[in-house]
Protein backbone atom coordinates (compact mmCIF):
# COMPACT_ATOMS: atom_id res chain seq x y z
CA UNK A 1 0.00 0.00 0.00
CA UNK A 2 1.65 3.85 -0.99
CA UNK A 3 -0.41 6.30 1.36
CA UNK A 4 0.84 9.80 -0.43
CA UNK A 5 0.36 13.25 1.63
CA UNK A 6 0.54 16.22 -0.54
CA UNK A 7 -0.61 20.02 -0.91
CA UNK A 8 0.36 22.59 -2.46
CA UNK A 9 -0.60 25.28 1.05
CA UNK A 10 2.21 25.34 3.51
CA UNK A 11 1.51 25.20 6.88
CA UNK A 12 -1.53 22.68 6.35
CA UNK A 13 -0.15 20.10 8.95
CA UNK A 14 1.16 17.43 5.91
CA UNK A 15 4.31 16.63 7.67
CA UNK A 16 2.33 16.06 11.24
CA UNK A 17 -0.21 14.18 9.16
CA UNK A 18 2.41 12.23 7.42
CA UNK A 19 4.45 11.51 10.35
CA UNK A 20 1.46 10.52 12.23
CA UNK A 21 0.33 8.07 9.82
CA UNK A 22 4.25 6.64 9.76
CA UNK A 23 4.75 6.16 13.09
CA UNK A 24 1.23 4.40 13.58
CA UNK A 25 2.34 1.65 10.83
CA UNK A 26 5.97 0.64 11.68
CA UNK A 27 4.88 -2.10 13.71
CA UNK A 28 2.52 -3.45 11.39
CA UNK A 29 4.32 -3.17 8.04
CA UNK A 30 7.29 -2.00 6.02
CA UNK A 31 7.26 1.68 6.43
CA UNK A 32 9.47 4.29 4.31
CA UNK A 33 8.85 8.07 5.10
CA UNK A 34 9.98 10.76 2.26
CA UNK A 35 10.52 14.21 2.97
CA UNK A 36 10.33 15.68 -0.74
CA UNK A 37 9.99 19.11 0.65
CA UNK A 38 12.38 21.55 -1.49
CA UNK A 39 12.54 24.45 0.36
CA UNK A 40 12.53 23.18 3.82
CA UNK A 41 13.16 19.07 4.41
CA UNK A 42 13.32 19.02 7.89
CA UNK A 43 11.58 16.05 9.11
CA UNK A 44 14.69 14.55 10.01
CA UNK A 45 14.31 16.84 13.26
CA UNK A 46 11.26 15.70 14.14
CA UNK A 47 12.60 12.25 14.02
CA UNK A 48 15.99 12.62 14.63
CA UNK A 49 16.76 9.11 13.14
CA UNK A 50 20.17 7.30 13.83
CA UNK A 51 21.10 7.45 10.06
CA UNK A 52 21.40 11.12 8.32
CA UNK A 53 22.54 10.26 5.08
CA UNK A 54 22.47 12.61 2.47
CA UNK A 55 22.54 12.49 -1.43
CA UNK A 56 23.13 15.46 -3.54
CA UNK A 57 21.09 16.29 -6.16
CA UNK A 58 22.06 18.25 -9.57
CA UNK A 59 19.78 18.99 -12.77
CA UNK A 60 21.46 17.36 -15.76
CA UNK A 61 21.43 19.70 -19.35
CA UNK A 62 19.59 18.23 -22.67
CA UNK A 63 22.24 17.06 -24.69
CA UNK A 64 19.78 17.35 -27.95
Amino acid sequence: MIISVASGKGGTGKMLVATSLALSMRDKCNVQLLDCDVDAADLYLILSPASKEENELTKQKNRF
